[in-house]
C-alpha cells in the first residue's frame, strides 16, 4: 500500500466581486505587472490585509486575507478588487477544469444531504466552547500563549502532541450524532462517501452540516496553537479543512496502513466507545521525495488513544493504527490545510525543514564538506591526510 494517499484539494473559481452599485469592477493591474510579479517567499507582517468577507467567492474569504501579505510590493496599495482579481488567478492556474467539476458536484451531493437530514443534537452545529471543551484546553486557548500551551501539552516525540481536549458530553453528543446520521443512511439507502481512500466506515462531518462548527474549531482553536508549533509548514495560515469520523471495531475498519495525510496539521481524537487496541504509531516526517525511506530509531513511537484527549502532528508525520482487537474505536479527523502554504510550494521547493531524511542528507553533506576542506588543508600543508 503506498504512504501517499494525498489528494490535490479541489477549489473554484470566484465569481468577479462588485462595487457598492452591483456592477463588476474592472481595475486591474497591467498584465505586464501580472507577469512580472511573483508572490513572496516570505509575508509581509507589517502589512494588515484586506477583509475579504461578505462577498460572494466560492474560496475562502481567509484564503485572500492570509495571501494578500505574500503580494508583490507594487500590489499593496492597489484597490482590493484589484488584489482579488490578481489573487484568484494564482488560484484558478492551479485549480483545473476537472477537479471544479468535481467539486461543483460534491456541493450538490453536499446540498442534497443537507436539505433531507435532520439533526439530533442542533447544539453541536454552533459553538459552544465552554461546553465542548476541557477547562485547562479553554484557559490556554483564551492566553493564547505558548507557555499556556505547553503547560498543557505533552510531546512524547519531535513534533506530536497530546492533550485533553473535549469533555465528555461533547463526545457522547458527536458519537450519537453521527449514528443517527448512519441510521439515516441505512434506512433511505442514501449512497453516502466515505472519509477517504483508506477508510470504509465513518462519515464526513462536513456532509451533514458541520462544516461551520468544524471550521471554527480550527480557525479559533487550532491555529493559534499551531502557528506556534507548526509555522513551517503553514501553521498560521490554515484556512480549510477536512473533518471526518472514522469507525474501527471486528465488524468495521480493523486497522489503517501506514500512511500520510493530505493535510499541513492534523486532529486527531478519540471519541470512545470501549475498546482494546487501536494504538496510534508515528515514523517520522517526510517530504514527498522520501516518503518510502527507512524509519530510524529516534523516530518509532506509539500511542494509546484515551477518549476525550487528542493528538496533533503535522500531517507529513507518517503514521497508522494497529488492530482494534475488541469493542468499537470513534475518531474524530479534522485535516487542517493552508491554501497559501500550498501555493508558495509551487515557487519554493525546499521545505525540506520538517523531513528527517533531509536533514539527515544535509548533515552528511556538510560532514562530507567539511572532511574534504580538512584533506585540502592537510594537502597543502603537506601533511599526511588522515
Amino acid at each position: 500500500m503506498s504512504f501517499d494517499v494525498s489528494r490535490k484539494q479541489a477549489q473554484q473559481p470566484a465569481p468577479p466581486s462588485t462595487g457598492h452599485n452591483g456592477n463588476v469592477v474592472a481595475v486591474l493591474p497591467s498584465m505586464s505587472t501580472v507577469t512580472a510579479n511573483r508572490l513572496r517567499l516570505n509575508p509581509n507582517t507589517e502589512h494588515k490585509p484586506e477583509s475579504y468577507e461578505g462577498l460572494q467567492l466560492e474560496f475562502s474569504p481567509l484564503l485572500f486575507s492570509s495571501l494578500e501579505r505574500y503580494l508583490p510590493p507594487p500590489m499593496l496599495s492597489l484597490p482590493r478588487d484589484s488584489k482579488l482579481h490578481y489573487m484568484r488567478d494564482i488560484i484558478l492556474r492551479y485549480s483545473p477544469d476537472g477537479e471544479r467539476i468535481r467539486d461543483q458536484r460534491h456541493r450538490e451531493y453536499r446540498q442534497k444531504i443537507i436539505s433531507h437530514y435532520q439533526p439530533l443534537h442542533r447544539e453541536l452545529y454552533t459553538m459552544n466552547a465552554s461546553n465542548f471543551f476541557a477547562p485547562s484546553f479553554l484557559k490556554a486557548i483564551n492566553e493564547n500563549k505558548e507557555e499556556g500551551f505547553r503547560s498543557i501539552m505533552a510531546e512524547p516525540t519531535l513534533g506530536v502532541f497530546a492533550f485533553e481536549m473535549f469533555q465528555p458530553r461533547f463526545c457522547e453528543l458527536l458519537l450519537s450524532e453521527v449514528e443517527n446520521f448512519e441510521k439515516w443512511v441505512h434506512e433511505t439507502k442514501f449512497r453516502i462517501m466515505r472519509p477517504n481512500t483508506m477508510n470504509k466506515f465513518g462519515a464526513v462531518l462536513d456532509d451533514f452540516g458541520l462544516e461551520t462548527m468544524l471550521g471554527k474549531l480550527m480557525e479559533d482553536f487550532i491555529r493559534p496553537i499551531s502557528k506556534v508549533f507548526f509555522s513551517d509548514v503553514g501553521g498560521s495560515t490554515l484556512d480549510s479543512h477536512h473533518g471526518f469520523v472514522v469507525e474501527y471495531g471486528i465488524d468495521r475498519d480493523v486497522e489503517l496502513g501506514f500512511h500520510v495525510d493530505d493535510s499541513e496539521v492534523t486532529l486527531n481524537v478519540c471519541l470512545g466507545k470501549q475498546f482494546s487496541g487501536g494504538d496510534l504509531f508515528f515514523r517520522g516526517v517526510r517530504c514527498d521525495k522520501h516518503v518510502n525511506t527507512e524509519t530510524q530509531s529516534d523516530e518509532i513511537f506509539d500511542y494509546s488513544h484515551v477518549p476525550g484527549r487528542a493528538v496533533l502532528h503535522r500531517g507529513r508525520h507518517r503514521h497508522g493504527a494497529r488492530a482494534t482487537t475488541s469493542g468499537q474505536r470513534f475518531n474524530l479527523l479534522l485535516w487542517c490545510r493552508s491554501s497559501v502554504f500550498r501555493e508558495l510550494r509551487k515557487y519554493q521547493k525546499d521545505f525540506s525543514i520538517c523531513c528527517g531524511e533531509c536533514q539527515r542528507e544535509k548533515k552528511e553533506r556538510q560532514r562530507v564538506s567539511i572532511s574534504a576542506t580538512k584533506q585540502e588543508l592537510l594537502k597543502r600543508e603537506g601533511k599526511p591526510a588522515t
